[in-house]
C-alpha cells in the first residue's frame, strides 16, 4: 500500500494491501498476456496470436470484468457516496465500459495487428485506471472513520483474489515460443514481459503480479530501457531468495534480466 496512506484501523491496512495486491496481480497478468498477442502479432504468427486473442477475452471476462463489476457493487457504490469523490467514482464507472468495450472489440476481430492494437489500449488503460483506485479512492476510503474496507471485501474473491498468489489459470494463453528458460536449468517457457509497455504508475506492481503468477520451471524475461536495479532492490525486500536473478544484455540502449522461481517458500 501507499506508504503515505493512513488507515483508520490495522484491519483497514491489512484490506488495502490486500486490494492493492489484487490490483498488482490483475496488471502483471494482462500485461503479460497483451504481450504475448502483440510479439505474435509483430512476428506474424497468425495462429499463435489468435490464440492468444482468445485467451485474452476469456480471462477478462473471468477475471478483469467481474472485478471491475464487484469494484461498482461496494468501493464504488460507497465512494459515490462521498462528494469528494462522486465526480472521480462516475468517470471510473465509465471508464469500466470503455474497458468492456475493448474486451468486445478483442472477441469481434480475427485480425491479429487490431487486435493487438486493443490489448495495448485495454493496457494502457486499465493502468492508468488502477493508479486512480490506488492512489486517490482507496486511500480516503481507508482514511475515513465511518467506512470499513475489510467489511466491504468480506467474501469479495474478485476484489481481492482467492490466494495472494494465484497460478495462472490452465486456460489462460501460453508463449508458444521454443525458448527455454535463459535463467537456469528450467525447462519451462521463457515468458516475455517489456516494461515499456505497462503505465508507470502501476509498472512495478504489475511485474511484481508477474513474478507472483510464474510456475516452477518457467522464467520471465524482463525488457528495460534501463538498468532496473530500484526494482531489484524491491524485489530482494519484498521476497528475499524467492527468484534467481540474471541479466541477459545489459544495455546501453535495452537490458533483459531473467528470474525464474527459487525453492524458497512464497
Amino acid at each position: 500500500m501507499n506508504d503515505v496512506t493512513i488507515a483508520s484501523s490495522e484491519a483497514e491496512v491489512h484490506a488495502g494491501e490486500a486490494v492493492e495486491r489484487h490490483h498488482s496481480e490483475l496488471a502483471g497478468a494482462l500485461a503479460r498476456q497483451v504481450e504475448t498477442l502483440s510479439a505474435a502479432a509483430a512476428a506474424r504468427r497468425w495462429q499463435a496470436a489468435d490464440t492468444a486473442r482468445l485467451g485474452l477475452v476469456e480471462w477478462c471476462r473471468t477475471e478483469l470484468v467481474p472485478h471491475a463489476l464487484a469494484e461498482e457493487r461496494t468501493l464504488y457504490a460507497e465512494a459515490a457516496r462521498r462528494e469528494d469523490l462522486r465526480l472521480l467514482v462516475e468517470a471510473m464507472v465509465a471508464e469500466h465500459r470503455v474497458i468492456v468495450g475493448l474486451v468486445d472489440a478483442l472477441a469481434a476481430t480475427t485480425d491479429a495487428p487490431r487486435a493487438a492494437e486493443h490489448a495495448r489500449a485495454l493496457s494502457v488503460l486499465f493502468g492508468a485506471h488502477l493508479a486512480k483506485e490506488n492512489e486517490q479512492v482507496l486511500p480516503i476510503l481507508l482514511a475515513a472513520p465511518d467506512v470499513s474496507v475489510a467489511q466491504l471485501l468480506a467474501g469479495m474473491h474478485e476484489l481481492i483474489g482467492e490466494e495472494a498468489h494465484p497460478h495462472p489459470s490452465p486456460n489462460a494463453p501460453a508463449d508458444e515460443s521454443n525458448d527455454t528458460c535463459a535463467c537456469g536449468d528450467g525447462d519451462g517457457p521463457a515468458l516475455e514481459l517489456d516494461s515499456s509497455a505497462i503505465p508507470h504508475a502501476v509498472r512495478h506492481g504489475a511485474i511484481f503480479g508477474a513474478l507472483d503468477a510464474l510456475r516452477p520451471g518457467s522464467c520471465l524475461v524482463l525488457t528495460a530501457s534501463h538498468d532496473p536495479l530500484p526494482l531489484l532492490a524491491q524485489l530482494e525486500q519484498r521476497a528475499p531468495g524467492r527468484f534467481s536473478v540474471e541479466y541477459v544484455a545489459q544495455g546501453p540502449d535495452v537490458w533483459r534480466v531473467a528470474f525464474e522461481p527459487t525453492d524458497q517458500p512464497r
